[in-house]
């Protein structure tokens, strides 16, 4: 359905017009003047039909606003002047169509927004089609093709170029880093600094210093400034990975920094305004931190700019099979094995498995199993699980 605003100063013909079209499912709005019809144009008309002799404002004038304004939009002059010149003029500026103010007027009209209301149609599903497409070339670290990986793989295209906090979810193992390195290297930033922190890796009474840097002599140990990981980052990109694992105390302060974007290391007293975009990740669910008190809501909500989750490997049906047959060749050209093969038996077996450990445990039973193996091919009593 296109939306076809109608120019026309003649009430009468306004009514016909409106009428004629009224056939086609569009929507319609009547404008009397130029300047009413100007003042709408942030509603995203697809097709405007102007009379060419409007108060104020001749239809070539008006369709040059049109085009300065959008120039998708496409116009239809309709005019009283049989006048090759006029005609001309209004092509070369943009007209879609020009039709003459005769006795086929309503037929002609009728056909030509038929006809340009096809094109609309056509050009929507278009952009549909272009929003499906994904470049596999700018993700090639994220392997599968079931629908779950295909799902995340359009929301990262929907956001990788720009700026809005995304929030990664997802169990470990799952291949969230590699989901925030792919927002990074495909964005506007991917020149400047990725820089990881795993919150969960560093002893808490450092996190800070870790983060923020500190000056020389700010703490017993601080024998010279340390650059912090926000202002590393800086221009660039910073991953806090198991964001869950932050204290409250600390929550406070990056609540602040992502507020204001800037930071002040520890001991010192100058305000550093910074660049950045933050990514962050957790395999906790971090409304329910919220509602027991474990983590800041007003930061839960600042952080999930753009939510991205990603699925368990046993949701992901026939990728078990691609991973593994990846990794396993990865690691034989990097130990300089001979091609290694896994039996149908063992494919059906690791289709079947829980793979509670995901992605990160689909790569270490692989290239245990490459390991232990005999005859070059990996059969079910060669894959060893860790049991948690």
């Amino acid at each position: 359905m296109a939306k076809i605003f109608i120019v026309e100063d003649d009430p009468m013909v306004a009514t016909l017009m409106k009428q004629t079209l009224s056939k086609t499912d569009h929507e319609f709005y009547h404008y009397a003047t130029a300047e009413d019809c100007l003042q709408q144009l942030h509603n995203n008309p697809d097709i405007i039909t102007v009379d060419y002799n409007l108060p104020g404002m001749n239809g070539i004038d008006l369709m040059d606003r049109i085009k300065s304004y959008n120039s998708s939009i496409m116009v239809v002059l309709v005019s009283g002047q049989d006048d090759l010149e006029v005609v001309v003029e209004s092509y070369k500026k943009g007209a879609a169509d020009y039709i003459i103010k005769n006795d086929n007027l309503f037929a002609n009209l009728e056909n030509t927004v038929k006809n340009l209301s096809m094109n609309v149609v056509l050009k929507r599903e278009l952009e549909v089609l272009k929003d499906e497409i994904i470049d596999r070339n700018k993700y090639a670290n994220i392997l599968g093709h079931s629908q779950p990986i295909i799902r995340v793989l359009k929301l990262i295209q929907k956001v990788e170029n720009n700026s809005i906090m995304v929030l990664i979810t997802g169990q470990s193992g799952t291949g969230k880093e590699l989901v925030a390195r792919a927002l990074h290297y495909n964005s506007s930033r991917s020149r400047k600094p990725f820089v990881t922190v795993n919150m969960g890796a560093i002893p808490e009474d450092l996190v800070e210093s870790e983060l923020f840097g500190h000056e020389k002599g700010a703490f017993t140990d601080a024998r010279e400034r340390r650059i912090g990981k926000f202002e590393q980052a800086n221009n660039g990109t910073i991953f806090l990975d198991e964001i869950g694992e932050m204290n409250l105390h600390l929550q406070t302060k990056l609540l602040r920094v992502l507020q204001e974007k800037e930071i002040n290391r520890i001991g010192g007293n100058k305000t550093i305004k910074l660049d950045f975009r933050l990514i962050a990740a957790t395999n906790r669910n971090l409304l329910t931190e919220v509602k027991e008190g474990r983590f800041r809501e007003d930061l839960f909500y600042r952080i999930q700019g753009f939510l991205i989750h990603l699925p368990p490997l046993n949701e992901r049906g026939d990728d078990v099979i691609l991973l593994a047959k990846s990794f396993l060749n990865d690691f034989c050209k990097s130990n300089k094995i001979d091609p290694i093969h896994i039996s149908k038996e063992t494919v059906q077996f690791m289709l079947n498995y829980d793979w509670p450990g995901n992605v990160r445990e689909l790569k270490a039973v692989i290239e245990r199993a490459a390991l232990l193996c005999e005859n070059s091919t990996i059969q079910i009593e060669d894959l060893m699980f860790v049991q948690a």
